[in-house]
Order: structure tokens, then sequence, then C-alpha cells
């Protein structure tokens, strides 16, 4: 009998196969002194065979390998493909930093040649623990053992250097590939979309002869990262054409992709292909179908989600609560949280707490809020982070308690951040505090010089108490210091298709329509009694002038574009990139009312629901 036919039949032994199903030590025990009592153990393959089975079948009790004589019996060593089964088995599980110890003391220590299993499962476990200096000595082994060349040990390191975000040495590994096989193009290719080169990733992806779904996904993700949200859903499309199949990760990230862009009818197809395709609705998959119908402004989808969903975790009921609050719905976001507290499967995390104070946040319970804030740390032991204060900050300037709100930044544990200071002064803009507001301003340009908005707002403060002299000297300094200010981006999906406007832009093929439309809003809200404000336009032009560059703002003409492109009763949903401004605010109302259409604006910071001339945000955002 060969060598291959001995490892076979030791492989169907019974007794390996009563190892792979007991899941106790006791049990592991009695097997191990009968085979000592037997003799068997001391056939050096049925050794290793035990001792891999193991750590293949019963990781649960890998530790017994190394507290027991297993591993030195008196008349085996185990052997390289013992000791491989037993650095992957660690390396798969919670504590791979233990494959160090059989591959130092175990493998060099006794002279055995590491192979190419053995370099495969060392550089996972060197990627689990974002081991950098001994990842790179054992890159120097690879070489040293001539393994450079294998195609499995190249891809494993181009995933392990994506792993500790070096892309120079991905790219190092790869040029080293004379022929790279598909697994190895696809994992440069996710490494370079992991880590920021997504356009090098997309040379890869078009010039790769054959891709498989792993390849298409590593590419939507790389576009869904880096907020290239629009090359994502286009290569959904594309990816639908060829006939792909989408599991649940493409599903996931296309979700991601049409929550950034607020693609609706998108996000619906997903949805549809999800309950199509027969595909389970696993906690991550109803997860991000809520998120995705909550940041669309489709509040009451996004509930119906959450209510079917057989299991939910903490981000789940997070996502939900925040959902509620993002669209105006306070008073529903908290009760939805004492409902997962009386609940008790799920405790609720630092997320969770972000969605809870944003609720109180939204509808002003000042009290309240104090309450949550004290409960973190009281009750679950979270301690609050700046985006915790930030938001309490927030919620006290909705009230117009400025001093309070100021009270609360000096006594925070730790230093203020920009979130709180630009919340304390967009609560002076509201509430029109021109000193409190000027000593935020400076807080903010302590931390970031260059902060366009923080200028902007004080600029409007000192406009509404006609500080003219005050507006000048602020653009004078914006100037000096380079500051300028970001153009206004707003998006509409229309049919599916996302379509973009800037300021000033007038490239869409439809700009003359929309130009028209413009024009017939601006003279309705005229015969309505609407008086333009033109207090954010921060040129040296005339009043006539700033009139028609703020009815060219870009969420009015995307608002303008969906009057001409979508039929009446369908609500006109727009992203925005910045905070909508006060007059394209008042003029959504005015535009509810005049002409029957609901208005949903999603901005830079919260929703803003127009029906009949009212907004969810009550005037305050």
């Amino acid at each position: 009998m060969n060598i291959i036919e001995s490892v076979t039949n030791i492989a169907k032994h019974p007794t390996i196969s009563l190892i792979k199903r007991s899941t106790t030590v006791k049990e592991l025990k009695q097997i191990h002194a009968q085979l000592l009592l037997n003799g068997t153990l001391n056939i050096p393959h049925f050794h290793a065979q035990f001792l891999a089975t193991i750590a293949l079948h019963n990781p649960i009790n890998l530790p017994y390998t190394t507290t027991t004589h297993l591993l030195r019996h008196p008349h085996n060593h185990p052997n390289l493909f013992a000791l491989n089964s037993i650095i992957r088995a660690y390396s798969k599980g919670p504590t791979p930093h233990h494959s160090f110890h059989f591959y130092n003391h175990h493998i060099l220590r006794n002279n055995l040649s590491p192979d190419n299993y053995t370099f495969n499962f060392m550089i996972r476990t060197c990627a689990q623990l974002l081991a950098d200096d001994s990842g790179t000595c054992l890159h120097a082994a690879v070489i040293k053992h001539g393994f450079d060349n294998d195609p499995h040990v190249q891809t494993g390191l181009i995933f392990m250097y994506a792993e500790l975000g070096c892309l120079g040495s991905c790219y190092g590994v790869f040029r080293h590939v004379f022929r790279p096989d598909l697994v190895c193009q696809t994992a440069m290719l996710h490494a370079s979309a992991k880590l920021g080169d997504v356009d090098f990733a997309r040379k890869m992806f078009d010039e790769m002869p054959r891709r498989d779904y792993i390849a298409w996904n590593a590419m939507i993700a790389g576009y869904a990262q880096c907020g290239r949200s629009r090359e994502a859903l286009e290569l959904f499309r594309a990816m639908q054409v060829e006939g792909v199949r989408l599991n649940e990760v493409s599903i996931v990230l296309v979700l991601s992709a049409c929550t950034q862009l607020g693609a609706l009818d998108q996000g619906r197809w997903a949805h549809a292909y999800v309950e199509r395709s027969k595909l389970r609705i696993t906690v991550s998959l109803g997860t991000a179908l809520v998120d995705m119908y909550a940041k669309c402004g489709d509040i009451d989808k996004a509930m119906e989600v959450f209510w079917e969903m057989k299991e939910r975790n903490v981000y789940t009921w997070s996502s939900a609560i925040g959902g509620l609050a993002m669209n105006g719905l306070g008073h529903e976001s908290l009760h939805l949280f004492s409902i997962m507290k009386k609940d008790g499967l799920v405790q609720p995390n630092e997320v969770t707490f972000i969605s809870v104070l944003r609720g109180c946040s939204v509808v002003g319970l000042v009290e309240e809020g104090r309450r949550h804030l004290e409960s973190m740390r009281c009750l679950y032991g979270i301690e609050p982070q700046l985006e915790h204060y930030g938001l309490m900050v927030d919620l006290y300037g909705r009230s117009g308690l400025l001093n309070e709100a100021l009270e609360f930044i000096n006594t925070m544990p730790m230093k203020p951040h920009v979130g709180a200071w630009s919340a304390l002064l967009h609560a002076c803009r509201m509430h029109r505090n021109k000193e409190i507001g000027e000593l935020a301003l400076n807080k903010i340009l302590e931390l970031e010089c260059k902060n366009d908005g923080a200028y902007v707002l004080l600029s409007n403060i000192y406009a509404d108490y006609k500080n003219w002299e005050s507006v000048i000297s602020l653009r004078q300094k914006m100037k000096a210091k380079g500051v300028t200010k970001l153009p206004g981006c707003s998006v509409i999906e229309v049919d599916g298709e996302a379509h973009e406007f800037i300021v000033g832009d007038k490239s869409h093929p439809r700009y003359d329509e929309i130009e028209l439309k413009v024009e017939e809003v601006s003279r309705c809200l005229r015969n309505a009694g609407y008086v333009t404000n033109t207090n954010s336009v921060l040129f040296d032009i005339e009043e006539e002038e700033k009139e028609v560059a703020v009815s060219r703002h870009s969420e009015r003409l995307a608002i303008a574009f969906g009057l001409i492109s979508l039929k009446e009763g369908i609500p006109i949903r727009v992203v925005m990139n910045l905070r909508i401004c006060w007059d394209c605010h008042e003029v959504a109302k005015m535009i509810s009312k005049l002409f029957y259409r609901e208005i949903i604006v999603r901005d830079r910071n919260r929703f803003h629901h127009f029906e009949d001339g009212q907004c969810s945000c009550k005037g305050y955002w």
C-alpha cells in the first residue's frame, strides 16, 4: 500500500469520524485515552490526522492540543500537515496570534520547511491582526523559501497588504506576477478599490478577460466607499445587463450607493430584485433596506421593512430610530427607543444614542435629552463622544437656550470640536445672536481656518441686523484667507436616473425648459406676495441680480426639473450637499402649496418634508 492510499484509509478511519462529531473535551479525552492504550496514536500518519481533525472539525477543543502531550507524543512529533491544520484553525478563529507559536516553535525550530499552505495561513493571521512588522518578515520568508511565485501566496500577500493599508506593497507583489490569474487580479482590484485608487481598479476591471461576481462586488464597493455612488449604480446596471447574479453583498453595496445619492427608484428596484430572487432578508440586508428607505425620505416603507424583519440587531434599531428622527418624527423615534428597551433583546450602543439625541433635538425635548445623555454613562456604561455632545448643543440651540449651550460646550470633558461650535453658530443664526455667533466663528476658525460655512452663517447674522459693514469686512477676510464658498450641488432622481445640478451650471440637456419653469415659479411667487431674501448672496451686485442668483440655487433648479419631469402626485425628492438656504426653504414651502406638490429635501443636516405650505422641520434647521 503506497503512502497516499495509507493516508486516505486513515482519513476514513471510524475514530477520525468520531472526532469530527465529538464536541466536548470529555469525549475527546476518552478517544485520546483509547488511542494511547491500543497504540494507534503511534502511527505517524494517524497521529497527524488526529491533530488535523481536531483543528479543522472540532476547533472549539483546539486548546486541548497544546495543553496535553498530543504535540509531544513519545513516538511522534506532529508533521507539517498537522501543524498547518492547527495554524489554519487559529488563523480563522478569535485568537489568531497563537498561529505564531506553532510557526516559530514547532515548524522553524524543528527544522521543518514551511510550504505554500503554511504561508497562506500565516499571511491570513497577519492580515487579521494587522501585524505590519510580522507581515513584512513573513513576506521575506516567502521569498527565501521560493514561494513568491505561487499564485495563492501572492493573492494572500495582496490581501494582507490591503488590510494593512499598504497600497504600494500591493502593487509590488502584483507586478512581480508575470501572468496573474483571475483570483490574483481580483485581489489586486479589491485592494486598489479598498485603498482609494478606484481609477486604477477600474482600469484593471475593464482589462480583465473574465470577471466573476467577486470582481464586480469589489468594483462597486470601491465606488460606493469613496463617494462615487453614481458610478457604482452605473456598474450595477451593467452587472444586470451581463447577467451576473447578484448576491447579498452586491445588494447591500447598491443600497449604500442609493442611500448616498437619494436614488429611491433604484433602491426600490434592488428591493424588488431581492423579493423576486427570494433572497433571505438577513440582518445586514434588512438594515441596509431600512437605512436606504429612511435616508431617501420614504420613512413609511422603512418602518414596514423594519417590522417585517424576523431578526434585528442594534444597528437595525438605531437606523429605524435615527430615520424617524431625521424625517422630523422625533416623538415617534423616542417611542421606538422605549419599545427597544422594553423588548430587552438588544442593548443600545453609542450609535443608538446618536439617533435618540437627534430625536430629542428635532422636537426640542431638552430635559429628555439630558436624561438620555446621563443614562449612557450611568445605565449602559457608554462614554459619550463628540457627536453626542454636538447633538446636545443643537438641542439647546433649537430651544433658544444659547447661554446654556455655550456653558455646556465649555464644560465638555474633551476639547470641543467643530461640530459643537457649528451647532452653536447655527443656533445664533436662527435666533439672531451676533455676540455669541462671533465667538463661535472664532472658535471654528481656530480649528478649521477655511470653514466656508461658518463665514456664511455669521455673514447672514450680520445681514439680518443690516450690519453691512461687518458683512463686507467678513467677505474681505474670506478673500484674504483664500476661503471660497463651496458650490451648492443638488441631485434629483427621475425614472431611475440621477440628475445633478450645480449653481451656475447650464449643461443639463433640458436646461432651457428648466429656465422657463424657474421664471414661471418666480412669477407665481411674486404674485403671491413673496419677497426674496437675498442675505445669503455674498457678492457685491445689485439687488435684482441677487434675486436672480438666489433663484438659480441648485435646489431651486432641481425642484424646477422635478416639476417638469415628474407626474402630478409623485413627490419631488432632492438631495443636497449643503444646508438649504433660508430663501429656498421658504420658496419650497410656497411651491408645495401653489403647485400642490410634496417636496422632500435632504440637506446636509436633516430632512425637510414640504407639504401644503408647511415643513416638517418647523422652521429650524
